[in-house]
């Protein structure tokens, strides 16, 4: 596509809230999020999971639950390998807690609300305490600390985080839910030829977010970027892409020259004006509206 060549020659202005990345290299080495390349340190039950066996939550967790509840608990690998195929390619968030965990207790009641909201997404929960199966589990999955969740999707761990808060756990959701309509996903440069082709002549704004799967600053922004794609739908039309998703969309991001993440490319009548790198609310607001032909002031 002739019009994706004709980028801005000026150089992304660098920001501390991107991830910056090379895009001759693989993608998978740009997360922010370790995945135990480390030596991992044993499981000390006795600190971390008690040996006595519960076959309930703890009385905090207990009043969270109500009849709307969709958290499955699973009592065994059995339990929770059928949970994830079942789910099949939609998102599984899985916490890991302990009945003694304070962060556990204090979180679980988000994980309900969400449950309750996010009629895409299967919730489970793993009470590593509560049996001598829990326990094979959670060392099965390399879990040592509590509260921990893992994102699953087709029976794949995409994500996990240690004791995170109630802001981080919802943006993680939404941004590997994938499934907002506001939001078009892309997973090709194919994708995004046809995206910009179905809206050359109808005058909206394309906001094409690019990111990397385990890039914290795309994973803050991102509810913002679903509430501006619902707000501003009559006039911009909201799309991303995950860079390191495939070998398309990594050539992609080589030519697009995208060196940090996330990068916000504005595009209108078939060509690309612009472009924003960062995670500022206000500043990607400020930027949509300038291209928008709104003054704006910083």
């Amino acid at each position: 596509m002739a019009s994706i060549a004709n980028l801005l020659a000026n150089t992304p202005t660098k920001l501390a809230s991107t991830t910056e990345i090379s895009p001759f290299n693989n993608f998978n080495k740009f997360s922010n999020v370790t995945f135990f390349s480390s030596p991992r340190r044993s499981i000390n039950r006795r600190v971390l999971f008690t040996v006595k066996a519960t076959s309930a939550a703890s009385p905090d967790v207990k009043k969270a639950k109500n009849k709307e509840e969709r958290v499955q608990k699973v009592h065994s690998a059995d339990e929770f390998d059928a949970a994830l195929q079942a789910a099949k390619n939609k998102l599984v968030v899985v916490e890991y807690a302990t009945k003694d965990s304070d962060q556990s207790n204090q979180i679980y009641p988000f994980l309900v609300e969400l449950s309750k909201t996010c009629n895409d997404v299967d919730f489970l929960l793993v009470m590593g305490d509560e049996s001598e199966k829990t326990r094979e589990l959670c060392r099965r999955e390399n879990i040592d600390k509590v509260p921990h969740f893992s994102f699953y999707k087709s029976m794949e761990k995409i994500h996990e985080e240690d004791a995170i808060g109630p802001d981080q756990l919802v943006g993680d959701v939404l941004y590997y839910g994938d499934s907002h309509a506001e939001v078009s996903q892309l997973h090709s440069r194919e994708d995004v030829e046809k995206l910009i082709k179905d809206h050359n002549e109808d005058g909206k704004l394309v906001v094409l977010d690019v990111g990397l799967k385990h890039c914290g600053p795309c994973v803050k922004v991102y509810p913002t970027v679903i509430k501006l794609s619902r707000s501003m739908a009559d006039t911009v039309v909201f799309a991303r892409m995950n860079g390191d998703e495939n070998d398309s969309c990594m050539q992609f991001l080589r030519d697009m020259d995208v060196v940090e993440v996330p990068t916000f490319l504005f595009i209108r009548d078939g060509k690309i004006c612009g472009r924003y790198v960062g995670s500022g609310k206000g500043e990607l607001i400020g930027e949509i509206l300038r291209y928008q032909g709104v003054r704006v002031t910083y």
